[in-house]
Protein backbone atom coordinates (compact mmCIF):
# COMPACT_ATOMS: atom_id res chain seq x y z
CA UNK A 1 0.00 0.00 0.00
CA UNK A 2 1.46 3.37 -0.96
CA UNK A 3 2.29 6.02 1.73
CA UNK A 4 -0.35 8.25 0.92
CA UNK A 5 -3.31 5.25 1.23
CA UNK A 6 -1.95 4.47 4.80
CA UNK A 7 -3.74 5.83 8.26
CA UNK A 8 0.01 6.33 9.27
CA UNK A 9 3.79 5.22 9.00
CA UNK A 10 6.21 5.58 11.46
CA UNK A 11 10.16 4.63 10.09
CA UNK A 12 12.65 4.13 12.27
CA UNK A 13 11.34 6.78 15.17
CA UNK A 14 13.31 7.66 17.72
CA UNK A 15 12.96 9.60 20.39
CA UNK A 16 15.66 10.74 23.51
CA UNK A 17 14.93 12.44 26.71
CA UNK A 18 17.21 14.13 29.60
CA UNK A 19 17.22 12.62 32.76
CA UNK A 20 16.99 16.12 34.64
CA UNK A 21 16.28 19.32 33.79
CA UNK A 22 19.88 20.84 34.18
CA UNK A 23 20.73 18.62 31.88
CA UNK A 24 17.97 19.50 28.64
CA UNK A 25 19.36 20.96 25.40
CA UNK A 26 19.80 24.32 24.96
CA UNK A 27 19.51 26.78 21.62
CA UNK A 28 23.50 26.35 21.53
CA UNK A 29 22.91 22.95 21.23
CA UNK A 30 20.50 22.43 18.72
CA UNK A 31 22.13 24.85 16.58
CA UNK A 32 25.82 23.97 16.80
CA UNK A 33 24.61 20.26 16.26
CA UNK A 34 26.30 18.84 19.38
CA UNK A 35 22.33 17.54 20.66
CA UNK A 36 22.99 14.78 18.39
CA UNK A 37 25.83 13.41 20.44
CA UNK A 38 24.79 11.01 23.08
CA UNK A 39 25.58 12.40 26.79
CA UNK A 40 25.58 10.44 29.71
CA UNK A 41 22.09 11.55 31.17
CA UNK A 42 20.47 11.02 27.97
CA UNK A 43 17.93 7.92 27.35
CA UNK A 44 16.02 6.80 24.26
CA UNK A 45 12.41 6.76 24.97
CA UNK A 46 11.77 5.00 21.73
CA UNK A 47 14.50 3.93 18.76
CA UNK A 48 14.83 2.62 15.76
CA UNK A 49 10.59 1.93 15.80
CA UNK A 50 8.93 1.07 12.02
CA UNK A 51 5.22 0.11 11.24
CA UNK A 52 2.61 0.88 8.81
CA UNK A 53 -1.13 1.47 9.96
CA UNK A 54 -3.84 1.12 6.74
CA UNK A 55 -7.01 3.03 7.47
CA UNK A 56 -10.02 1.13 9.61
CA UNK A 57 -7.49 -0.85 11.56
CA UNK A 58 -7.43 -1.45 15.21
CA UNK A 59 -4.18 -1.01 16.96
CA UNK A 60 -3.45 -2.22 20.66
CA UNK A 61 0.16 -0.96 21.54
CA UNK A 62 1.45 -3.23 24.61
CA UNK A 63 4.14 -3.21 26.99
CA UNK A 64 5.08 -2.38 30.52
CA UNK A 65 5.06 1.35 32.48
CA UNK A 66 7.73 3.53 30.80
CA UNK A 67 8.50 1.47 27.74
CA UNK A 68 7.71 3.94 25.31
CA UNK A 69 3.66 3.44 24.52
CA UNK A 70 2.67 6.79 25.75
CA UNK A 71 5.32 8.15 24.06
CA UNK A 72 4.43 6.86 20.63
CA UNK A 73 0.56 7.73 20.73
CA UNK A 74 1.98 11.60 21.38
CA UNK A 75 3.97 11.09 18.13
CA UNK A 76 1.18 10.39 16.57
CA UNK A 77 -0.68 12.84 18.12
CA UNK A 78 1.57 15.60 16.81
CA UNK A 79 2.40 16.35 20.54
CA UNK A 80 6.06 15.41 20.24
CA UNK A 81 8.80 15.47 17.47
CA UNK A 82 10.71 12.44 16.81
CA UNK A 83 14.94 12.71 17.08
CA UNK A 84 15.16 10.45 14.78
CA UNK A 85 13.30 8.89 11.64
CA UNK A 86 9.63 10.30 10.81
CA UNK A 87 6.26 9.88 11.82
CA UNK A 88 3.40 10.30 8.83
CA UNK A 89 0.08 10.88 10.00
CA UNK A 90 -2.83 10.88 7.08
CA UNK A 91 -5.85 13.06 8.75
CA UNK A 92 -7.08 14.68 11.98
CA UNK A 93 -6.96 12.70 15.10
CA UNK A 94 -9.41 12.61 18.04
CA UNK A 95 -7.34 12.40 20.97
CA UNK A 96 -8.52 10.32 24.35
CA UNK A 97 -4.80 11.19 25.69
CA UNK A 98 -4.45 12.83 28.71
CA UNK A 99 -8.14 13.25 28.49
CA UNK A 100 -8.83 16.30 30.59
CA UNK A 101 -6.26 18.91 28.97
CA UNK A 102 -7.54 21.56 27.55
CA UNK A 103 -10.50 22.33 29.88
CA UNK A 104 -10.25 25.74 31.80
CA UNK A 105 -11.09 25.48 35.51
CA UNK A 106 -13.00 29.22 35.78
CA UNK A 107 -15.65 28.45 33.12
CA UNK A 108 -18.50 26.54 33.34
CA UNK A 109 -19.86 23.07 31.70
CA UNK A 110 -21.34 25.03 29.09
CA UNK A 111 -18.84 27.65 28.15
CA UNK A 112 -15.92 24.60 28.03
CA UNK A 113 -17.51 22.18 25.84
CA UNK A 114 -17.62 24.92 23.40
CA UNK A 115 -14.17 25.85 23.28
CA UNK A 116 -12.83 22.64 23.53
CA UNK A 117 -15.27 21.61 20.48
CA UNK A 118 -13.93 24.55 18.39
CA UNK A 119 -10.06 24.28 19.55
CA UNK A 120 -10.50 20.64 18.38
CA UNK A 121 -11.50 22.25 14.78
CA UNK A 122 -15.10 21.99 15.01
CA UNK A 123 -16.90 24.35 13.75
CA UNK A 124 -19.41 26.12 15.57
CA UNK A 125 -22.76 25.47 13.85
CA UNK A 126 -22.03 21.38 14.33
CA UNK A 127 -21.21 22.13 18.25
CA UNK A 128 -24.43 23.76 18.56
CA UNK A 129 -25.93 20.96 16.87
CA UNK A 130 -24.15 18.03 19.26
CA UNK A 131 -24.41 19.97 21.90
CA UNK A 132 -27.39 18.14 23.41
CA UNK A 133 -26.11 15.07 22.80
CA UNK A 134 -22.67 15.65 24.31
CA UNK A 135 -24.36 17.04 27.99
CA UNK A 136 -26.61 13.75 27.79
CA UNK A 137 -23.33 11.35 26.83
CA UNK A 138 -21.65 12.98 30.39
CA UNK A 139 -24.40 12.97 32.20
CA UNK A 140 -24.04 16.80 33.18
CA UNK A 141 -27.39 18.33 32.01
CA UNK A 142 -27.71 19.77 35.85
CA UNK A 143 -23.85 21.38 35.67
CA UNK A 144 -24.23 23.34 32.86
CA UNK A 145 -23.68 26.39 34.56
CA UNK A 146 -21.35 24.62 37.47
CA UNK A 147 -17.38 25.85 36.48
CA UNK A 148 -15.57 23.36 35.86
CA UNK A 149 -12.87 23.11 38.34
CA UNK A 150 -15.71 22.28 40.72
CA UNK A 151 -16.46 18.94 39.18
CA UNK A 152 -15.37 15.55 40.37
CA UNK A 153 -12.62 13.99 38.72
CA UNK A 154 -14.66 11.19 37.02
CA UNK A 155 -17.04 14.04 35.94
CA UNK A 156 -14.08 15.70 34.05
CA UNK A 157 -13.91 12.49 32.41
CA UNK A 158 -16.53 12.24 31.11
CA UNK A 159 -17.20 15.20 29.81
CA UNK A 160 -13.83 14.84 27.77
CA UNK A 161 -14.82 12.05 26.62
CA UNK A 162 -17.93 13.25 26.00
CA UNK A 163 -16.30 15.94 23.47
CA UNK A 164 -13.32 14.18 22.46
CA UNK A 165 -15.37 11.32 20.92
CA UNK A 166 -18.30 13.45 18.87
CA UNK A 167 -14.76 14.85 16.73
CA UNK A 168 -15.08 13.61 12.85
CA UNK A 169 -11.73 12.81 12.88
CA UNK A 170 -10.33 9.14 10.90
CA UNK A 171 -8.05 8.44 13.86
CA UNK A 172 -8.67 7.82 17.06
CA UNK A 173 -5.86 7.62 20.15
CA UNK A 174 -7.14 6.38 23.19
CA UNK A 175 -4.68 6.32 26.08
CA UNK A 176 -5.87 4.13 28.95
CA UNK A 177 -9.21 6.38 29.41
CA UNK A 178 -11.11 3.32 29.81
CA UNK A 179 -9.70 2.93 32.74
CA UNK A 180 -11.30 5.28 34.73
CA UNK A 181 -14.99 5.82 36.06
CA UNK A 182 -17.44 4.06 36.87
CA UNK A 183 -18.52 0.27 35.68
CA UNK A 184 -21.62 2.46 33.69
CA UNK A 185 -19.85 4.89 32.25
CA UNK A 186 -17.19 2.41 30.61
CA UNK A 187 -19.88 0.19 28.98
CA UNK A 188 -20.95 3.65 27.05
CA UNK A 189 -17.37 4.35 26.05
CA UNK A 190 -17.72 0.91 24.77
CA UNK A 191 -20.52 1.09 22.98
CA UNK A 192 -19.25 4.89 21.53
CA UNK A 193 -15.84 3.42 20.30
CA UNK A 194 -17.76 0.78 19.08
CA UNK A 195 -19.91 2.92 16.98
CA UNK A 196 -16.85 4.80 15.46
CA UNK A 197 -14.94 1.58 14.71
CA UNK A 198 -18.25 0.73 13.24
CA UNK A 199 -18.19 3.96 10.63
CA UNK A 200 -14.54 2.53 10.03
CA UNK A 201 -12.27 4.88 11.59
CA UNK A 202 -8.78 3.87 12.72
CA UNK A 203 -7.59 2.97 16.62
CA UNK A 204 -4.82 3.26 17.90
CA UNK A 205 -4.93 2.32 21.49
CA UNK A 206 -2.78 1.79 24.44
CA UNK A 207 -4.05 0.21 27.39
CA UNK A 208 -2.89 -2.45 30.35
CA UNK A 209 -6.20 -4.28 30.00
CA UNK A 210 -6.22 -7.34 28.19
CA UNK A 211 -10.19 -7.41 28.46
CA UNK A 212 -9.99 -4.16 26.22
CA UNK A 213 -7.13 -5.10 23.83
CA UNK A 214 -8.81 -8.30 22.79
CA UNK A 215 -12.23 -6.88 22.53
CA UNK A 216 -11.52 -3.76 20.25
CA UNK A 217 -8.18 -4.38 18.39
CA UNK A 218 -7.05 -7.21 15.89
CA UNK A 219 -3.30 -6.16 15.78
CA UNK A 220 -0.89 -5.78 18.36
CA UNK A 221 2.36 -3.69 18.82
CA UNK A 222 4.57 -4.90 21.87
CA UNK A 223 7.50 -2.66 23.18
CA UNK A 224 10.03 -2.80 25.22
CA UNK A 225 12.92 -0.81 26.27
CA UNK A 226 11.72 1.90 23.57
CA UNK A 227 12.20 -0.94 20.67
CA UNK A 228 9.20 -2.84 18.65
CA UNK A 229 9.48 -6.08 20.15
CA UNK A 230 6.60 -7.76 18.33
CA UNK A 231 3.88 -6.41 15.23
CA UNK A 232 1.48 -8.94 14.61
CA UNK A 233 -2.24 -10.33 15.66
CA UNK A 234 -3.47 -9.10 18.88
CA UNK A 235 -3.91 -12.57 20.58
CA UNK A 236 -0.44 -13.12 20.02
CA UNK A 237 1.10 -10.11 20.39
CA UNK A 238 -0.40 -10.66 23.77
CA UNK A 239 0.72 -14.20 24.22
CA UNK A 240 4.20 -12.93 23.92
CA UNK A 241 4.19 -9.97 26.09
CA UNK A 242 2.62 -12.69 28.88
CA UNK A 243 5.27 -14.53 28.34
CA UNK A 244 7.89 -12.56 28.80
CA UNK A 245 6.72 -11.43 32.28
CA UNK A 246 5.91 -14.94 33.69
Amino acid sequence: MAASELAMEARNLGVRFRRNRRGRRNLKDLFSGSSRRSRPDEFWALRDVSFSVAPGESIGVVGRNGQGKSTLLKLVAGVLIPDQGNMMVNGGVAPLIEITGGFVGDLTVRENVRLTSGLHGMPRAEVARRFDSMIEFAGLGDFLDTPYKHLSSGMKVRLAFAVVSQLDEPIMLVDEVLAVGDKAFREKCYRRIDELLAEGRTLFFVSHSERDLRRFCTRGLYLDKGQLVMDGPIAEVLDRYNSDQS
